[in-house]
């Protein structure tokens, strides 16, 4: 039995639990949830082999209520429809290619990310110019709440194409003809080709 997934819902509640808590001022509720926490600590603790007091402090350093992370993505084509794509190279994605970009920083409106994202990744600096489409990506090891994608349509305005250390390969692709995504992106990637296409129709 895969322990982590109850243990993530467990601690995703507990967290929620504490921070209403605070809120309505429930001191009883506060030591419920407190305990939760404790015992998530303690399995978490053994299962990935940390000291308990370790993962309990780990835990807790997540302030507010529990969400799905989220990230933007920057769908950028060349003339004849091939999507720019990057090869990741660290686990738990190595070696599968991905959509340009990254999760949205503080303060940060999602499209500043995907411009931000792209120059970063790719040396080119680019404009939004349409949202795709929003998608809620499955619990995984980078993320284990979910994730909460935002695609952006973008179109290359300047820069150089380069690439970065957080990739070993940059390159326009045939969707089809790409061998491996990350995580599940070959979806998305297909409506950004449609939007793309669309739009061009629409520009003759």
């Amino acid at each position: 039995m895969d322990i982590l997934p109850l243990l993530d819902e467990l601690r995703v509640m507990a967290q929620a639990g504490l921070f209403f808590a605070e809120r309505n001022d429930n001191p009883y509720d506060r030591e419920r949830y407190e305990r939760i926490l404790e015992l998530v600590a303690e399995y978490y603790g053994e299962t990935i082999e940390i000291p308990p007091a370790e993962a309990h402090d780990r835990l807790t350093e997540e302030l507010g209520y529990v969400t799905p992370n989220i990230g933007v993505k920057a769908a950028i084509f060349d003339e004849g429809g091939q999507m720019l794509l990057m090869r990741r190279p660290d686990p738990p994605v190595a070696g599968t290619w991905d959509i340009p970009g990254g999760a949205v920083e503080p303060f940060e409106a999602p499209a500043e990310t995907a411009v931000r994202e792209t120059r970063e990744e790719t040396g080119l600096d680019v404009e939004t110019i349409d949202v795709v489409d929003a998608y809620f990506m499955d619990p995984n090891a980078l993320n284990p709440h979910g994730h909460i994608l935002l695609l952006y349509l973008c179109e290359v305005v300047g820069g150089t194409l380069r690439l970065s250390r957080e990739g070993d390969a940059l390159d326009y692709w045939t969707i089809d003809d790409v061998p491996e995504w990350s995580l599940d992106f070959r979806g998305p990637a297909l409506d950004a080709h449609e939007r793309w296409a669309e739009r061009n129709r629409e520009a003759r």
